[in-house]
């Protein structure tokens, strides 16, 4: 007679592990690729737990745009004219923004064209969160506040309906308000959806005023702030911050600050800092990028 299989008890197979996905924006005169390239220190840190998608921003920046913004002396070499002189040969090397402005920085034109772009991005994929670096980061401020309340500006609307849910986070790097009236609608009343503020205490480009300009109409900010200048910083202690923060937007999440400035809070609270110091590229972490050495720095804003 044969024998029977002895029995066996089996255990649910444990879910998924969710992966956030997180929309990313460059600075200006940077492009996908190029800031792809400058994170691959953080990208390498989030291996396969956090999915980036980095895309362009529409707007092709050239060396007349550059000189418009930053003036006939200034350096254009290291802000990209270069860059923009040999796009024609080499589009990855092509400088872009999310929209152009002048060396007063009193216009953004272009900014309600990008923001018809990224809505287009939003309506194909669900993103958790935003994260932007400098101009980037004041676009991803934006997008944050328009998917919280989109019927302030109609043309954002699909169909009569939001293009996306109100994402869970938001990260600006190096972030400011943008001018003019449109920008203004947008932030009218602030926005509610927890944001991380990341600014250097000897930025130049972004000034402490600039940078409360966008965290006072950020009604949930946790504001940290590193020793350098216009960049994201790189160092370990950093990386591993953003990777806790991007899987726990809302954990008390320790600060990557060696000596607290006592402006950081947790991202669950509701915060100001006193007197703060001064075509779509899909890239998942586990890509291996060359990791970058160094701050991820900026040439511009």
């Amino acid at each position: 007679m044969a024998q029977k299989a002895p029995a066996t008890s089996t255990s649910p197979a444990a879910p998924a592990k969710k992966v956030p996905r997180v929309l990313v924006l460059h600075g200006y005169t940077q492009n996908a690729s190029i800031f792809g390239k400058r994170i691959g220190a953080l990208r390498k840190t989030f291996g396969k737990d956090i999915e980036l998608v980095i895309v362009d921003a529409p707007i092709v920046l050239y060396p007349a745009d550059l000189v418009e913004t930053f003036g006939p002396s200034a350096d254009l070499s290291s802000l990209g004219a270069g860059e923009a002189s040999a796009a024609a040969e080499d589009p990855k090397l092509t400088p872009r923004g999310w929209w152009k402005t002048n060396q007063d920085r009193t216009s953004a034109d272009g900014l309600e064209d990008s923001v018809a772009f990224l809505r287009d991005v939003l309506k194909e994929k669900h993103f958790d969160g935003i994260f932007g670096f400098s101009q980037g980061a004041a676009m991803a401020a934006m997008l944050t506040a328009l998917l919280e309340k989109p019927e302030v500006h109609p043309d954002f609307l699909v169909g009569g309906k939001p293009p996306h849910p109100p994402v869970d986070f938001c990260i600006a790097a190096a972030g400011f308000k943008p001018v003019g009236a449109f920008a203004e609608k947008v932030f009218e009343g602030g926005y509610s959806t927890p944001t991380l503020h990341i600014i250097g205490r000897t930025d130049i480009i972004i000034t402490a005023e600039r940078a409360q300009s966008l965290i006072d109409v950020s009604k949930s900010a946790r504001v940290e702030e590193h020793e350098g200048g216009h960049f994201l910083p790189s160092k370990a202690n950093w990386r591993n911050f953003l990777k806790a923060y991007l899987l726990d937007p809302l954990g008390n999440i320790p600060s990557p600050s060696a000596a607290p400035s006592g402006t950081a809070t947790p991202a669950s609270g509701t915060a100001t800092p006193a007197e703060p110091a001064v075509a779509s590229t899909t890239i998942a972490a586990a890509e291996g990028a060359p990791a970058a050495q160094g701050d991820v720095k900026s040439s511009a804003l």
